[in-house]
Parts: C-alpha cells; structure tokens; sequence
C-alpha cells in the first residue's frame, strides 16, 4: 500500500478521536492538516502524438510568366510584341537568370526548364526582331550558322549562360527522361506544339504533360493518325530513340492517348511512318494596333 494511504488512515482515525472528544478548534486544526498532508492526485491527460511537420515544397515562382502567357498567347499563337513592349517580361527573365534549384524536386525542375526554353525562345525571336521564321535568325548568305538560332548564348538561367540548344538537349533530355517534354518545347513555329496559354508547375507537370500530348497528337495539321494512312509530325523522326527502339515502341506509347481500332492499331505497330510536312512559318498571332 502507498505511503499516502498510510497517512490518510492514520489522519482518518486521529479525527475521529478527536472529534469525540476535543473542541470545534480542534476539528478545524484537523482538517487543514488533512488537506494539506494528503497530495492532490491528478489524473494525467492522455499523450497527444507529435503534430506530424508538412514539408515545405521548394519551387520557384513562374506566376510573372503565366499572366503573360494567359493575356498574349491564344490557342498557342504567340503576341511576339506585347512580349517586347512587356517590362514584367524582362523581370521574368531576370528572375530566372537568378534562380536557386537548390531541394527543388526532379518535377519542379523540369517545369522550371521547359518555362526557360520556351521564354528565352519568345525572348530570341523579340530581340532580332523577327516575325516570319525563326529559321531567319543568325542565316549567312541565306544558310543558317552552324545550328542557327539554337546556338546563340541567349539563355541565362539558374546561374548558367546557355544555348537553346544545351537546355534541350544538355539539360532536358540528358537529366529528364520523358519524351512528352517534346510535345511541350516549343520552337516558335506553326508546326510545333502548341505554346501554352500558362507556365509548367512542378505541382501541376503530369497532367500538364499528358494534356500537351493530346492537342498535339490530336491536330490534324500536326499529326494525322486517326486515319487508315497515319502520318505523324517530323518530331518523331527527329527524336526518334527518345520513343522507343522501334516502330512498336513508339505504337504503344502513342496509343496512350487513343482508344477504339485507332488505340489497337498503334498497339499492334502496324501504322505507317510518312511525315507531315513542317511549317516552319512563326507562330505569330497577328494584331491590329
């Protein structure tokens, strides 16, 4: 039996002695002494587990970019000079000049890389002041430079100055192995895929990713597939190992966004691999002011 109780009875049976037989002072003397000797036992309140830390995504901030895809890019045409005259435009860019990808995630990497492509890609077309083709930048009697604009210094992101070229093919395709990033590159022509009205989000890059393929793969001035000849966008060619080691393999990775005898088609590799021609033409939206 604990101490405590031992003392308790003990105190019981001394008041009841003395309450037969002493004064109403004494009784009072009793009762503070009870209260005072016996400890006040608590109840403990139940253990409540450690609140569990969310984890603090690390991104960068592409919302400067995204407001001015949403106010000048339509149906993936592209206002080439309110990118010029936009100040918020520069800033952008000069916040990507200034970026840290330190603890950012292979997702939020990419996205940052393809917005980078894509803004200095607008930003090579603004500076040379071009709006026919962006083959016309860096020609030389009429024959593109080496690779043309694609080898221009023009990037500078993250710390690092950059070809287009490095990003695409040193940066992306090197670090990032997902061929949808070819349906989101876009090289300021008509037959690219379409310019985003928004900018890539780590958050937001799968879904942003597959939806690309789909209005890419789907337009039939870009690709022709559903139908019983398929002919399919240069990309394909171009960039052939990054779908597969053969026709199968692209087939079955195409038929991601096909269903019905289409879907079986792919699946099956049986499809044909002519090219559509590519419109090299800029992918300028055309502005009355």
């Amino acid at each position: 039996m604990p101490n405590s109780q031992f003392v308790l009875i003990g105190l019981l049976y001394t008041m009841s002695f003395l309450l037969r037989r002493a004064s109403t002072a004494a009784y009072g003397w009793v009762l503070v002494t009870l209260v005072a000797t016996v400890p006040l036992v608590v109840a403990p309140l139940p253990a409540q587990p450690a609140p569990t830390p969310v984890p603090i995504r690390a991104t960068v901030d592409h919302s400067a970019f995204d407001r001015l895809l949403r106010a000048h890019v339509t149906d993936g045409l592209v206002d080439y000079d309110a990118f010029r005259d936009a100040t918020a435009f520069q800033r952008y860019l000069t916040s990507l000049e200034r970026a840290s990808l330190a603890g950012v995630d292979d997702e939020e990497r990419l996205a940052f890389w393809i917005n980078v492509y894509n803004a200095y890609t607008i930003q090579l077309i603004v500076s040379h002041g071009e709006r026919e083709s962006i083959r016309n930048i860096d020609r030389t009697l009429g024959v593109l430079r080496l690779k043309g604009p694609w080898s221009e210094p023009i990037v500078r992101a993250a710390g690092r100055t950059l070809t287009l070229d490095d990003v695409q093919h040193r940066i992306i395709r090197k670090d990032f192995h997902d061929p949808r990033i070819h349906f989101a590159l876009v090289s300021a022509a008509k037959s690219s895929p379409p310019l985003r009205s928004e900018a890539y989000t780590g958050a937001a890059l799968d879904g942003q990713l597959f939806d690309q393929g789909r209005r890419f793969l789907k337009d039939t001035t870009r690709n022709r597939i559903e139908t019983p000849y398929p002919r399919l966008s240069p990309i394909f060619t171009y960039y052939k190992s990054d779908f597969g080691n053969s026709r199968s393999d692209l087939g079955s990775y195409l038929a991601t966004w096909f269903d019905g005898e289409t879907k079986k088609k792919l699946e099956s590799g049986r499809f044909g691999m002519r090219e559509m021609p590519f419109d090299w033409s800029l992918n300028a939206k055309r502005v009355t002011r």
